[in-house]
């Protein structure tokens, strides 16, 4: 079995911050999340918050963009269609975030990077949302995916799938004694997966380096 990290992995850039800012060409008013995510994204990065810290943090600024983008009369058109006056609540925020997703990798599959070929048992390990992440592995051809959880109902964030959560989240959805041959990642911080693992790898751009 082979395992990827996404982001900075198979993807070219962050792609949360890569669906926020296009997002904000339709509809500025999410411009108001930028300085907490921004503020999140550096304490992740760095090591620098707790995993409780990043869920209540996260989870609320997830929230209320994803509220922002499903209210947005602009992003609800780019599926090519007038919005629906008759769609209200739970209805409206599905169309508006599946809109703006699906167009999002319209223009965006381009940065999944070359060396990337899947195969239909590969299994992706990120700490991005299934609402956005899962559209891509679907035109990839790939169905397990083990990412950060969002209830579709509501857009409330359910599960955060990173630091020590990875592992535990891996296990729960592929199994217990599932065996890792190859574990793809950018960053360090995902050493408890490369332990798991039988041979592991640390991606920087387009260059491959095994350290297992």
């Amino acid at each position: 079995m082979r395992v990827f990290d996404f982001d900075g992995t198979i993807y070219d850039g962050e792609s949360l911050f890569d669906l926020y800012m296009f997002s904000a060409r339709y509809e500025p008013k999410v411009l108001r999340h930028l300085a907490p995510v921004l503020r999140y994204a550096v304490q992740y990065k760095m090591g620098r918050a707790t995993l409780a810290q990043m869920e209540r943090g996260v989870g609320g600024v997830t929230c209320d963009y994803l509220h922002d983008v499903a209210a947005s009369r602009r992003i609800l058109r780019l599926d090519g269609a007038a919005p629906d006056a008759g769609l209200a609540g739970e209805a409206a925020i599905a169309e508006g975030v599946s809109a703006l997703v699906n167009e999002f990798w319209n223009r965006h599959m381009d940065r999944i990077k070359p060396w990337y070929e899947p195969r239909p048992d590969d299994v992706i390990l990120t700490a991005s949302f299934d609402v956005t992440v899962g559209e891509a592995c679907r035109r990839l051809g790939l169905n397990r995916l083990v990412s950060s959880t969002v209830d579709p109902r509501t857009m409330r964030v359910t599960y955060l799938n990173f630091n020590t959560n990875k592992p535990k989240r891996f296990r729960e959805v592929v199994g217990p004694d599932t065996v890792i041959d190859e574990f793809y990642t950018d960053s360090r911080f995902d050493q408890p997966m490369i332990d798991m693992a039988r041979t592991a790898f640390m991606v920087s751009g387009n260059q491959i380096t095994q350290v297992k």
